[in-house]
């Protein structure tokens, strides 16, 4: 692999990259960074938890003229923990020099609006907010070069396609377009076509069907609905994850397992949808600091959470859909790290279990204790 230090790139961007112990690139930025620093419009196809952040970051920081107060970079994700993982980027690699505003909705507004008024560089946010700002004309956009649109799958997904229609009609026509996404469905490939110029198609997969973590261990526990806690108890007694996530299929059950595990004095904490963002971040920041092992979640944290050294994912509930899974053990083997994902199956659930590895394309094994593994 290609060192960043091979990169026509500001020495003050190589020194903020080195300060985040990174030396050589990742596929998807060996593939993107050079193509993106020549102005060309890129379609980027990567899986989950691959370094793509990066590989549109980077480009950006470098064109910023600093000295020109206003938006230049525009970057649309679908979340919000998402959006305040690539505002973070934004902010490791172009130091005090570059000034990000992120803009979501829970927020307050009217400190996102002060932000845009005493200058910003970059601006990175979800479409609903992003349009509030347009709509305002507290975020202006003549000025925009670059547009990012991150997870544009998972935007279309969430029903985000006719906002960023209208944000995409509104942008200066002489722009640089980034898009990246773990899948290509025929809505992103139209997306692309009305409104970029002559993209370069990048992939960062072998297989492009394969959608799954090549690093992630996974494994089935089989067991009766009424012995499933026990068994989750006796695999994590047995596993010892530094780091974990557990999915949860209801809101209501994240917090009674939330409970369930205080209560046995676990170093654990909660999110799901009903939560005020703030609480939402406290509690993924917790399991970044390491103030808490377990993080008790919903699916709203299945893309858009990026903390490096989770060591396992465990889908307490399987969740129906192939996707859905494959975001989910993606939290886990992120950046060329190794990981474990694990799930609890009842009978009437290996059905289900199987069309997942089907149409994943993947091979889930049986769950046996660390020391037993021979695989």
């Amino acid at each position: 692999m290609a060192k960043f230090e091979t990169l026509n790139i500001q020495t003050d961007i190589q020194k903020n990259i080195r300060a985040l112990g990174f030396a050589a690139m990742l596929p998807i930025q060996e593939m993107a960074i050079p193509v993106a620093l020549k102005g060309r419009d890129i379609i980027g196809q990567a899986k989950t938890g691959t370094g793509k952040t990066l590989a549109f970051a980077i480009p950006i920081v470098e064109k910023i003229r600093v000295e020109q107060k206003a938006v230049q970079a525009l970057v649309l994700t679908p979340t919000r923990e998402l959006a305040i993982q690539v505002a973070a980027e934004f902010e490791k690699v172009g130091g005090r020099n570059i000034r990000v505003v992120l803009t979501y909705g829970g927020a307050s507004i009217n400190t996102q609006i002060d932000m845009l008024r005493r200058g910003v560089h970059v601006a990175v946010g979800t479409p609903g907010r992003i349009i509030d700002h347009i709509e305002r004309t507290t975020l202006r956009l003549g000025n925009v070069e670059t547009l990012v649109l991150d997870e544009a799958d998972r935007m279309l997904d969430m029903g985000f396609i006719n906002d960023i229609e209208w944000i995409l009609k509104k942008m200066p026509e002489k722009r640089q377009t980034l898009l990246f996404s773990a899948t290509m469905p025929k809505e992103v490939r139209m997306l692309a076509g009305n409104y970029m110029r002559d993209p370069e198609f990048i992939s960062a997969s072998v297989d492009e069907d394969e959608l799954t973590v090549s690093d992630v261990q996974q494994y089935y526990v089989k067991v009766d609905r009424k012995k499933k806690m026990d068994a989750f108890f006796n695999v994590i007694k047995k596993e010892r994850p530094s780091k974990a996530l557990v999915f949860c299929k209801t809101k209501k059950w994240v917090e009674s397992f939330y409970e369930i595990l205080k209560r046995r004095n676990f170093s654990v904490e909660r999110i799901h949808g009903d939560l005020s963002q703030a609480a939402r971040e406290k509690a993924i920041g917790k399991l970044r600091d390491g103030k808490v092992q377990y993080l008790i979640c919903t699916d709203v944290v299945a893309r858009g959470i990026d903390i490096s050294d989770i060591s396992h994912v465990f889908n307490y509930d399987i969740p129906m859909e192939p996707l859905t899974y494959v975001h989910r053990i993606g939290r886990t083997a992120r950046v060329g790290k190794g990981g474990t994902a694990i799930s609890f199956i009842e009978p009437n659930q290996l059905r289900d279990l199987w069309q997942v590895e089907y149409n994943a394309h993947t091979k889930i094994l049986e769950w046996k204790p660390p020391h037993a593994r021979t695989n």
